[in-house]
């Protein structure tokens, strides 16, 4: 179950949970090792069955499959993974964690099949590696990344409004790789009125991906009609305005919202301040891309408003996050570190 973990923080976090499955044969032989890649590839589990037949694997009735979560019984972008293992005819599988969204239950169908399934096998660890996962589901909400590009002395915007652009290259070709996994990207009215962003996802060349993530606008005022993110589909399927400045809301009317032909299950929030604060004040971010340039403004826009935090004890804290390439990435000149909040009752 270790190495199954170990494959699961290779994938990106979002609208699915990290998962690592390994597969060993009757002597505790690793066959293959399979992990997920994010909405629409292969389940870990398929993943690693997949790797086993192409290493030649053909009879798995002595083997057995360890899995950090719970197989699904859903059928969405991918086939329900407890029907994989069943017609593979794994005879074993061991589980680390449940799972708390409506695609759970797996560990009750694969044993009504005959499967043997021993369930709690590093539980803790593995909870831990999906808790904001975990939490997002219990809250029946969408999963949120925030990108945060500041100066050393986190500021988003020089003292006349400028902030294009204050991180490098490289830092926003990372930032248009996390536009391309998202189901949506959020900025307030102020970004749309101020900057006028295009909020597209682009690939190393510049061009425009086959798949776009929805445009969405959050706040109370007009959406200029010549603005950048409104030209092409149509509201509801290109764009759409959220009139609410209540973050939970916004993310709420989001998940029921279809995109390019799927519910929206995970957001990009980009900002302004205001969104951003919005949504730190709430718990309501999940994962944090926070890019730091290396220049100094001494004025301007601050990353956040006041959240209304007093004293030390009241801080939102948060972790490096090992997952989807580790913690820490130099860009350029820019320090891009990757976090995640603090789980809930660590100190």
């Amino acid at each position: 179950m270790q190495t199954a973990l170990e494959a699961a923080i290779l994938g990106p976090r979002g609208a699915n949970p990290l998962v690592g499955s390994v597969l060993v044969d009757a002597h505790g032989r690793i066959l293959a090792t399979g992990h997920h890649r994010g909405a629409g590839t292969y389940h870990a589990e398929r993943d690693c069955l997949t790797r086993a037949l192409a290493a030649g694997v053909t009879d798995f009735s002595s083997t057995t499959l360890y899995t950090t979560l719970e197989p699904c019984t859903h059928y969405g972008r991918q086939p329900a993974c407890t029907d994989l293992i069943s017609d593979a005819g794994v005879r074993t599988v061991l589980v680390g964690a449940r799972d708390p969204s409506p695609n759970g239950g797996g560990v009750e169908v694969l044993r009504t099949r005959g499967t043997e399934v021993v369930d709690g096998i590093l539980r803790e660890q593995c909870e831990k590696l999906n808790h904001r996962w975990n939490e997002a589901a219990g809250q029946q909400r969408i999963f949120v990344t925030v990108h945060l590009a500041q100066s050393i002395d986190a500021r988003i915007a020089a003292a006349d409004g400028t902030s294009q652009w204050i991180t490098s290259e490289t830092s926003r070709e990372h930032t248009h790789m996390i536009r391309q996994r998202v189901d949506a990207i959020l900025v307030g009215t102020n970004t749309v009125r101020t900057d006028d962003p295009r909020l597209t996802a682009r690939d190393e060349r510049g061009a425009l991906t086959p798949a776009q993530p929805l445009r969405a606008v959050m706040g109370l005022s007009d959406v200029p009609e010549k603005a950048q993110l409104k030209q092409g589909r149509p509201e509801g399927e290109g764009w759409i305005h959220l009139r609410t400045r209540d973050p939970l809301k916004a993310l709420k009317d989001l998940a029921t919202t279809q995109h390019n032909g799927h519910p929206v299950k995970h957001v990009l929030v980009e900002g302004g301040q205001s969104v951003l604060s919005a949504f730190f004040a709430a718990d309501l971010v999940d994962e944090i891309f926070l890019y730091t340039a290396p220049l100094i403004l001494g004025s301007g826009r601050s990353s956040l408003a006041d959240l209304g935090v007093t004293t030390l004890t009241e801080a939102r804290r948060y972790t490096l996050d090992v997952a989807d390439g580790g913690p820490t990435t130099i860009m350029d000149n820019d320090v891009c570190i990757h976090l995640q909040p603090e789980p809930k009752g660590a100190r």
